[in-house]
């Protein structure tokens, strides 16, 4: 990949600082091996609330927020913003409608979840493909991270950038299981909130604004960014409010619906250590969207004219244009593998769950032993990973844009889902099947024929959970009022899930 604005070449300091702190996730995952079931796949739910609201924010701050956010906010000006205010307001969402829910069921995956609550072994292997499909565009986007900054760092080719550090991550991932994930996801979170902050108080002050706080005193930069260009700030310059209410509901949605996010519930000892983890991972969160915009602010001035070339390394490329040194700008580097890293071995735990618990185990051979699960788990995530690198090595799209695709496909698909099966206990298994279907349908016919004008207009590819969400709970209620109620178990499931904690 070309990079407009950044230094070619292999750097010395910021290697080294990127070999410690992968060193560190080595040592992590080993001192973290688990062989038994629960160990690996949640941690022995064993995590109190404020570890686990960092593995959340980890688990959810990846590529796409550390680098995407500030490169779609350059690209697209106050459109973007929609990015922000869909993903951490779906925060609030899980929080008053599935956290304690989910973790009083007490199983592995979402799922789990479905297959249990909708009786059906059809159910539960939909929905273990959907979370194979969305892992997969959700994985994409932090290979193409990774791949960049490796490439930054070490002067490689991209390529050789992408499959060098799919090998890394799988290699803590395969050894460690969720535990060593969730230790590993604390020191990431801790590791890339100090890259992404330090930096941005050092760019303000080196372009003569106010550095102790620049989160709020970035307005002035903000203002003749607008000047250089001022789709910068205009709302709809981008595109109308329409596009904008639809992509801030999908992301919304689909932040309820994500099977990674869901399952760092499971890893929770009770239900009210599962509720407190949501605003301590909203307030982890906070720190890093609440600086994005000055990043952007400061990144249109310094390279106004860098275009999509440089839009998903621009924290890199105005740190360099400010002069910081080269050894600070790679503790910059370093966060941003760490955010892809994090991201990655969860996604792959969910992945891999998927297919050795809820494929494997629970419909094709229900007495598989714990051995051979844990064989086809590590199998999953090795040709998950395989498959995904194939696509990384050609991304159809920016990061946040690649990341926004997995949540379309979660918000239109389980999102409603959930929703009906915690929430109204007439819905059947052939609704959910018959929802789940049509959401999945919806959002990847956006996906694929997003060159049809009709379709980019009114059912865009990143908002089109708007569309399939509403059309999947309709058509959940409507086939499941045609169909025989659920058993007197999945009442008694609904009861457990709602007692008072």
């Amino acid at each position: 990949m070309e990079f407009t604005g950044l230094t070619p070449g292999f750097k010395l300091a910021p290697a080294i600082i990127l070999f410690a702190v992968l060193a560190s996730f080595i040592v992590v995952g080993l001192t973290s091996k688990v062989q038994e079931m629960e160990g690996y796949w949640v941690a022995g739910r064993s995590i109190g609330p404020v570890q686990n609201g960092m593995a959340i924010a980890s688990n959810w701050m990846s590529a796409a927020s550390f680098m995407g956010v500030p490169g779609i906010l350059y690209m697209q000006g106050y459109f973007g913003v929609g990015y922000v205010v869909g993903w951490t307001g779906g925060y609030v969402l899980l929080l008053m409608l599935f956290a304690g829910q989910i973790r009083r069921f007490g199983k592995y995956t979402a799922p789990d979840f479905v297959g249990d609550r909708y009786y059906s072994n059809w159910a539960r292997g939909l929905a273990a493909t959907i979370t194979l499909i969305l892992s997969t565009f959700y994985i994409t986007g932090q290979y193409k991270g990774i791949g960049m900054m490796f490439e930054w760092i070490f002067g490689w080719t991209y390529e050789t950038s992408v499959i060098i550090g799919t090998v890394l991550v799988l290699f803590y991932v395969l050894i460690s299981g969720m535990l060593g994930v969730t230790k590993n996801q604390v020191v990431q979170y801790i590791i890339l909130i100090l890259a992404f902050l330090f930096p941005l108080f050092f760019i303000a002050g080196q372009m003569g604004y106010f550095p102790l706080v620049p989160q709020i005193s970035y307005g002035a930069a903000a203002y003749k960014a607008m000047e250089l260009d001022p789709n910068f700030a205009l709302p709809w310059a981008v595109k109308g409010p329409y596009q904008w209410i639809a992509l801030t509901f999908t992301l919304m949605v689909g932040t309820c619906g994500l099977p990674h996010v869901l399952t760092r519930f499971y890893t929770t000892p009770d239900a009210k250590t599962a509720r407190w983890s949501v605003p301590w991972g909203l307030f982890f969160i906070l720190l890093l969207y609440w600086s994005a915009p000055a990043y952007t602010a400061f990144a249109k001035l310094l390279n106004p004219d860098g275009g999509q070339a440089i839009a998903d390394v621009i924290i890199i490329s105005a740190a360099e244009l400010a002069r910081l040194p080269q050894w600070f700008i790679g503790f910059l580097a370093a966060g941003a593998v760490s955010a892809g890293f994090s991201t990655v071995s969860g996604l792959l735990m969910a992945a891999a769950a998927a297919v050795s618990h809820d494929i494997y185990h629970r419909i094709l051979k229900p007495d598989a032993t714990p051995k051979q699960q844990m064989i086809v788990a590590r199998a999953t995530t090795v040709v998950l990973a395989l498959v995904v690198i194939l696509i990384a090595l050609k991304p159809p799209a920016l990061i946040a844009q690649l990341v926004a695709m997995a949540f379309a496909i979660a918000g239109s698909t389980f999102f409603p889902t959930l929703l009906l099966g915690i929430w109204w206990g007439r819905a059947t298994k052939q609704g959910a099947i018959a929802g789940m279907l049509v959401g999945l349908v919806i959002s990847l016919s956006a996906l694929f024929f997003d060159h049809v004008p009709f379709i980019a207009q009114w059912v865009p590819y990143v908002g089109s959970a708007f569309i399939a969400a509403p059309l999947n709970l309709l058509v959940n209620v409507v086939v499941s009022l045609m169909t025989p109620p659920p058993p007197q178990e999945v009442q008694d499931l609904l009861h457990q899930v709602h007692l008072s904690s």
